[in-house]
């Protein structure tokens, strides 16, 4: 079920970086041309991953992904480093939502409101499903070099989606180094 829910996470993310003013209406707007490209049959899976992730990019900050699931790591290691793991990360997200396309049922998104917790704004929503709903928070925060509002985290039923990485990455770091996470997730991306 949480595969689910972080699919449609993910491709209902069909956005860009914008005002504050306009994250709702945008985000609305987004969401259902999403919604219209994943019930076109006549589109293969690929094809609907692709149209979906091109616009995609522009909407999530993908490197502020990466350091914060690796968390306090971040800081330990080399630039190359960070460049090598923050790309290995944004294409494992992006790997593992076009695996999970078949997984989309019809489901809704409604959008609940615009919620400005300290300097990020929480853009809450429920996922509609045939059984239950299911709370998404789309977490943003302010690019002060462009004043763009980007995503930087999203919580399935308050569960963060970074935080999860983080848990795993923090594990799978007691027995292996850096190099080890980022070949893994190499390994795991060529598979895909």
């Amino acid at each position: 079920m949480l595969k689910k829910l972080l699919l449609i996470v993910l491709l209902t993310s069909y956005t860009f970086a914008m005002p504050k003013e306009q994250i709702v209406e945008e985000m609305t707007k987004s969401i259902h041309k999403v919604i219209d490209i994943l019930k076109n049959k006549q589109l293969p899976k690929k094809t609907k991953g692709e149209q979906i992730i091109k616009v995609m990019d522009s909407s999530f900050d993908y490197k502020i992904m990466a350091m914060l699931s690796l968390g306090k790591e971040w800081r330990t290691i080399s630039n190359e480093q960070k460049i090598n793991f923050a790309k290995a990360f944004e294409n494992r997200l992006k790997e593992s939502y076009i695996d999970k396309l078949d997984l989309y049922n019809n489901q809704e998104i409604k959008i609940d409101e615009l919620e400005e917790v300290k300097a990020r704004l929480i853009l809450k929503t429920t996922l509609i499903g045939e059984k239950e709903n299911f709370a998404i928070d789309y977490k943003f925060y302010e690019n002060r070099k462009n004043k763009q509002w980007y995503i930087y985290d999203v919580s399935i039923a308050k569960v963060s989606i970074i935080q999860t990485y983080r848990n795993q990455f923090t594990q799978y770091l007691k027995n292996k180094s850096i190099d080890d996470l980022i070949n893994y997730l190499n390994t795991k991306n060529n598979q895909a």
